[in-house]
């Protein structure tokens, strides 16, 4: 199922990327991966760069709805969570056990607090909950 931007009622921006298509909020980013891509740290640069140049070091959240298969080069997974400080809250929309059993391989990496989810609503709500607890004078819904 692809990510309907306006099911969280705010304002947001799309980007079209190599590794496939991201939709920005204040807060946090909506990820779709292309079928069959190979995420290193090196071909995440695009990515990279709309982080740092939106968020800044702001904490934020990141959903990857995981409509696709596709590969994250776990050797790169240090660099990633140094890379990423301010990423507060990863959650995963999963439409597959398969793919839940990756995320569970994927997570004895990643030091990013993650949690799976099986629909939007709930991943959103965790998000903006999980950042609010971080900062909650600085932070806007």
């Amino acid at each position: 199922m692809h990510y309907n931007p306006n099911i969280y009622n705010k304002p947001f921006e799309t980007y079209k990327i190599k590794l496939g298509t991201v939709y920005l909020y204040q807060n946090f980013m909506v990820a779709e991966f292309i079928e069959g891509a190979d995420i290193t740290f090196k071909n995440f640069d695009e990515l990279s760069f709309i982080v740092k140049t939106h968020f800044k070091d702001r904490p934020f959240g990141f959903i990857a709805n995981r409509i696709n298969s596709y590969s994250i080069n776990l050797n790169d997974a240090k660099i990633f969570n140094e890379t990423f400080k301010n990423l507060k809250a990863y959650a995963i929309i999963v439409y597959s056990n398969l793919t839940e059993r990756i995320i569970e391989i994927e997570s004895l990496f990643f030091k990013f607090n993650r949690k799976v989810f099986k629909d939007f609503e709930n991943a959103i709500t965790w998000i903006e909950d999980t950042l609010s607890l971080q900062n909650p004078d600085s932070y806007n819904k």
